[in-house]
């Protein structure tokens, strides 16, 4: 499955046997660059995930379905599961980018 909330794209994964990086414990899954806004887990579905920060993305387990929120998109509900987070690219003739939210 796949989702996507202004800049952000959460796909779903196999469980990753090794996750090495941070914990992320706010949940927090993307601040925003513009307006300081984030991409988070709704504060009453914090008990039921783990958000790890990687080299390249963000691993998250939900053990139930959560909610993800922000202040300028509607909010999303990811089933239980594993998810990759990460930002969306776009291709321009000149080079690919991040995309700005």
């Amino acid at each position: 499955m796949q989702y996507r909330q202004g800049d952000v794209f959460i796909e779903g994964i196999k469980k990753p046997t090794t996750v090495k990086g941070k914990r992320i414990l706010n949940g927090v899954l993307v601040e925003g660059e513009v307006t300081g806004h984030a991409h988070r887990v709704q504060k009453s579905d914090l008990d039921a995930v783990e958000i790890v920060a990687e080299a390249e993305h963000i691993v998250l387990s939900a053990r139930r379905d959560i909610t993800i929120v922000h202040e300028e998109h509607s909010p999303i509900t990811l089933p239980a599961g594993d998810y990759k987070v990460g930002i969306q690219r776009e291709y321009s003739p000149q080079e690919i980018r991040l995309v700005r939210d």
